[in-house]
Formats: structure tokens, sequence, C-alpha cells
């Protein structure tokens, strides 16, 4: 599915850019998801809002849907592997989940020589670091090359301020996770990114790398948290034009947020200016297109946007009708 830069500026009043819901407890403002309480449950509403580089850039018109419609195929898919938090998708932009002790870690798990940000395997690997969460790169690796193996590098989930890179070692060491549930945890990783890998490939693409959350119920069972192999968690790349890419030494077509990344790291320090030029009409419309077109290719299912005049309304609503009818 493609839509005009026209037909896309017509969407952005349904933009879904703040929640304002009253069936439920806000709980956390995310920098695309915010987190309701209702009972025993979160209420996880996936936005629009573009967030990278640890600020907001843009609002992507079907954005929000894209991802928890993305996110809830994955978790289904990939229950065989571990279980997840997800109880219920009562709205198109909204996962009902359990609530866990998350583990203040993202497990990052790459298998290119690709990013953009200050905590990517290629930015380090350009800055000569060769030890990369403990794992040893060699020398002579090219940019969005495959690597020698699939790795997992861990990065910390601080409250405020900037991720870190982070290894195996330093996480146990300070008592941020056992041994024994990293060890769970990063095998879980790899095979839930083999699956999808392999899904993927199926589907004309190259999952390139991605980043999962876990938490601990109280019964002490591990689960897979947030979203999974998502365009804003995940770089996808198309498989057809990849080796002609990598010989011209051009980037991979992607379908994901990297291509705002890219738009405003040819244009500023995204780090460290204070103000950002705005994105253009033309490049919100190729962002919402490429977030639509992952969907499509993914699930091999046409994405069908929900148009609403008043989003919050048509959520309250299917969140009321959800809990009503399970309460019976």
């Amino acid at each position: 599915m493609s839509y005009s830069t026209e037909k896309m500026m017509n969407y952005t009043k349904h933009v879904l850019g703040e929640t304002e819901l009253h069936i439920a407890k806000r709980l956390h403002r995310g920098k695309v998801r915010d987190t309701y309480i209702v009972g025993d449950k979160r209420v996880l509403v996936a936005t629009d809002r573009q967030s990278a580089f640890d600020r907001m850039l843009a609002e992507i018109p079907f954005k929000g849907q894209v991802l928890n419609k993305c996110a809830a195929f994955w978790f289904e898919k990939t229950a065989h592997i571990i279980p997840n938090h997800v109880v219920a998708v009562p709205d198109p932009n909204v996962l009902i989940a359990e609530s866990a002790q998350v583990f203040p870690i993202e497990f990052v798990v790459r298998a290119y020589l690709a990013g953009t940000t200050e905590t990517s395997i290629l930015v380090n690997y350009k800055n000569g670091i060769r030890d990369f969460c403990g794992h040893i790169l060699p020398e002579g690796l090219k940019e969005n090359e495959k690597l020698p193996e699939v790795i997992v590098t861990p990065t910390t989930k601080p409250e405020v301020g900037h991720d870190e890179s982070i290894s195996r070692k330093e996480i146990i060491e300070k008592g941020i996770m056992t041994a024994e549930d990293f060890d769970y945890v990063e095998k879980k990783t790899l095979e839930v990114f083999a699956f999808a890998q392999a899904h993927c490939a199926k589907q004309g693409l190259i999952l390139a790398d991605t980043k999962y959350e876990f938490g601990k119920l109280p019964d002490g069972t591990i689960i897979l948290l947030d979203e999974i192999n998502t365009p804003d968690s995940s770089r996808f790349w198309e498989a057809k034009s990849y080796e002609e890419c990598i010989k011209n030494n051009t980037a991979p077509k992607s379908f994901d947020k990297d291509v705002l990344r890219r738009w405003y790291s040819d244009r500023c320090d995204p780090y460290a200016d204070e103000a950002l030029p705005e994105a253009p009409q033309e490049l919100i419309a190729k962002m919402s297109n490429a977030y639509q077109t992952a969907y499509e290719m993914i699930t091999g299912e046409e994405f069908i946007p929900e148009t609403s005049a008043d989003i919050n309304a048509r959520i309250d609503n299917n969140l009321q009708n959800y809990f009503e009818n399970t309460q019976k």
C-alpha cells in the first residue's frame, strides 16, 4: 500500500500524538508508547510519535497501528519459543498486557554491521572499537556487511540519559541480572531472532538487527515484553537488492525508521543540536508508507488503517467494551 504526499497530509488529522484516556490511569508516558493501568493489567497505547536519538522527531500517520498490529503478529508467532505479556488487542493502537518486573536491559541482537546511533555496532566499529559488549570483532568489515555470527549486544535502559552498551560480565557484576537469568534470556533472544529472520527471508526481507525486552512474573516465569520485530525496534532491508547495494557501497533499501534517522544525521547533530530541522511532508509520507509496506511484507496481509476523528474516544470505547465483556 502506498499513499501520495497529498493524501498523507490529509491523514494528519488522524495522527495519535498524545493520549488522554478516561477509562484508565496513566502510569508512564514513553517515547512512543503510553502505559495505563486497569486493575492488574497494563494498557499499552502505541502512538504515532517518532523517536530517535533520544528525542522526538516527528509524528507519522498510522505508525502506532502498524507497530501494535505487527508486534501482536510476532508475539503470536513466537509464543512457542517463550511466553509473552499479551492478554488482548482490543484496538488497533492498544495491547493489554500482564504486569511483570522488567529487566532494565535491552537485548539488542545483530547480524549485520549497521546503525546510526551512539550504541550501534557500526558507529563503534568506525570509532575503532573491536571489543564490543564482550564480542571481539575482526578487522576489515564493511558497512552493512553480514557479521561472522549473530551476536547479542545489550544496552542499559536508564530512566534519564542515553542508553549505554554493556557486556554480560558487567551486567552480572553490577547485580542487574543473575548469570542464570541473563543466559536464559540471551538464549531466547537468539532463538526468537533466528525464527524471525527465517520468516522474513521467506517474505523477501532481511532482518538485520532488533531488540527485545524481558521481565519476570511473580511466579518467576520470564516473559517477552514491549514490542518485537517492528519497524521501530528493528532494521528491515529489501532482500533482492541487498547484494547490489553492498557492491555499490550504498545503503540497503530499508523499511524502518532509519529513513528518518539518516535524514537527520545528514543535516545536523541530533544528539547535540538544541533545535532540529522539521521533517518535510514528503519524508513523513515516505516513512508512513515504509512502515505500512513492512507490515504487509512481514504478515502477508494488507494494512487497512483505522481512521477516527477522535482516536482517544475510540480507544476509550473499545477498552470499555473489552473490560465489560471480560467481567461478565
